[in-house]
């Protein structure tokens, strides 16, 4: 089963995100609580956690793409 990772809302008032980097890659095994990437708006830099353990299947979005 796979789990799509989504831009997390990191304000209320948040419209968009950069995501600044990946932190695992393709086949990387994570675990629940794990940093796998970082998110950049106008004010911050936030970290993504994985919400339960297993292996990066794809990644289909690069680095420094607005959404």
């Amino acid at each position: 089963m796979s789990i799509d990772i989504l831009m997390p809302a990191l304000s209320p008032t948040m419209e968009e995100g950069k995501l600044s980097k990946w932190l695992k890659k393709e086949g990387d095994k994570v675990n629940s609580g794990d940093v796998i990437a970082e998110i950049e708006t106008d004010k911050t830099t936030m970290e993504v956690e994985a919400i339960d353990e297993g292996i990066v299947g794809r990644i289909l979005y690069l680095k420094a793409l607005k959404m």
